[in-house]
């Protein structure tokens, strides 16, 4: 008895529920991140002690497209020895990949020219091959929204659990992600560096973090960094709002400005910076964000005759997603790696998620974690808030600056 929800489904590719859990797939989808190693450990320990093998899928989904996959070991099986000291280490001890979507997966055609195929049925039929009863996909929405669909084609029989993973902490239904931390701690430091050399030349720099949606990096790494100003998706700016900024510290003695802005902030009659269109089988490509905003202010100072200090763009890039895993990281992973195997697979639930919600792990179901892309409310974010009232500039004139009397009458930001 397969126990499938659909008459349409293929029988081929119906799991038996009623077959115990005696082995398992993990595998880490999408960017790399801080925190998976913690993970990873922790679900293996957790299903050993269940009496499961685990067997560890390398590169993402690649490990079951094909089954003779070597990027460089293919897919192995882990065991206590294997994880035992993996907890202090950055990355994926698995490898990871985001371009290996089965449902839209980039193939050549007869032509040489690459176009994508829904090879989904394949990677199904690769998991039976493989003796796999269960699934722990670590992954954002996307690679969560991959899981479900595919356990859909199963009619629902096959047992997918997801733990949540993005530095962007986008995901919906989890007020935390592991990797966030350790990313910010990066920006962090890094803003407090590039800081020395803006103050010690008097220049304006522009650090550009990542962020393609939502700007919780940008924030948070901007505040935290005590940033001028912060640049984040979801608020577009208005470059003459970044200018005034610049131009008002520099005539209250403070010739150097630190601006953070995540690489999908947008000016409010632009798009977003790409480095270039969507390829056949991948995302598309954010970059150029920090650049674009330089040259837009050189432009306006320019036009408007106002003299701005030497403007200087760093991008942190993929040094937001290395690194050893920030205690916060390692323990987040660990419970969640515990959490998905200890109290939803052991306890026969599929399509669901191990989620942060206070204090607390909770499970929710996939459709929860999928509902919706979380991003910055303008309106209601209490860091925005908090932004405003400090005097910080989010890309336009709302940052509350008072202002104090001098002996000649000038009025001057008291701070900014």
């Amino acid at each position: 008895m397969s126990n499938s929800n659909s008459a349409d489904v293929d029988e081929d590719l119906v799991f038996h529920l009623q077959t115990p859990i005696r082995k398992i797939g993990i595998m880490t989808c999408g960017g790399d991140c801080p925190g998976l190693n913690p993970v990873i450990r922790a679900a293996t320990i957790s299903a050993i002690r269940q009496g499961w093998r685990v067997i560890g899928i390398e590169d993402s989904m690649q490990g079951l497209i094909n089954l003779n996959y070597r990027s460089p070991h293919g897919n192995v099986e882990l065991t206590l020895e294997k994880v035992e000291d993996i907890i202090t280490r950055g990355g994926t001890i698995l490898g990871s990949d985001n371009h290996s979507d089965p449902f839209r997966y980039a193939v050549f055609n007869e032509k040489g020219e690459k176009e994508e195929r829904d090879i989904s049925r394949q990677v199904i039929l690769n998991i039976k091959k493989l003796q796999l009863d269960a699934l722990v996909v670590i992954g954002g929405d996307g690679s969560i929204s991959i899981a479900n669909k595919l356990r859909a084609l199963t009619g629902n029989t096959l047992r997918v659990v997801g733990v949540p993973k993005t530095i962007d902490n986008d995901l919906a239904a989890t007020d935390y992600t592991f990797g966030f931390n350790t990313a910010i701690q990066t920006i962090t430091e890094a803003i407090d560096k590039i800081k020395d050399t803006a103050c010690s030349h008097d220049r304006t720099i522009i650090i550009e973090v990542m962020g393609r949606d939502a700007g919780w990096l940008a924030l948070h790494g901007g505040i935290a960094g005590a940033a001028h100003v912060i640049l984040v998706p979801e608020i577009p700016y208005d470059v003459a709002a970044i200018g005034d900024t610049i131009r008002n510290r520099d005539l209250n003695g403070r010739p150097f400005t630190i601006i953070v802005i995540a690489e999908g902030a947008k000016a409010s009659n632009s798009s977003a910076s790409y480095l270039k269109e969507r390829q056949a089988g991948e995302m598309i490509r954010y970059g150029g964000a920090g650049d674009r905003l330089c040259a837009e202010l050189e432009k306006y100072a320019k036009h408007e005759k106002i003299p701005l200090k030497e403007i200087r763009v760093t991008v942190l890039g993929y040094i937001q997603r290395g690194g050893s895993p920030t205690n916060f990281d390692r323990i987040l992973g660990t419970r969640l790696g515990e959490h998905a195997v200890s109290e939803i697979l052991a306890k026969g639930l599929g399509g669901h998620m191990a989620a942060l919600r206070g204090t607390r792990i909770e499970t929710v179901t996939f459709e929860e974690a999928t509902a919706f892309q979380k991003l910055i409310d303008p309106q209601t974010d209490q860091l925005i808030k908090t932004a405003k009232t400090l005097g910080i500039c989010l890309g336009n004139h709302d940052h509350l600056p008072y202002f104090i009397q001098t002996p000649c009458s000038t009025p001057r930001y008291a701070f900014s």
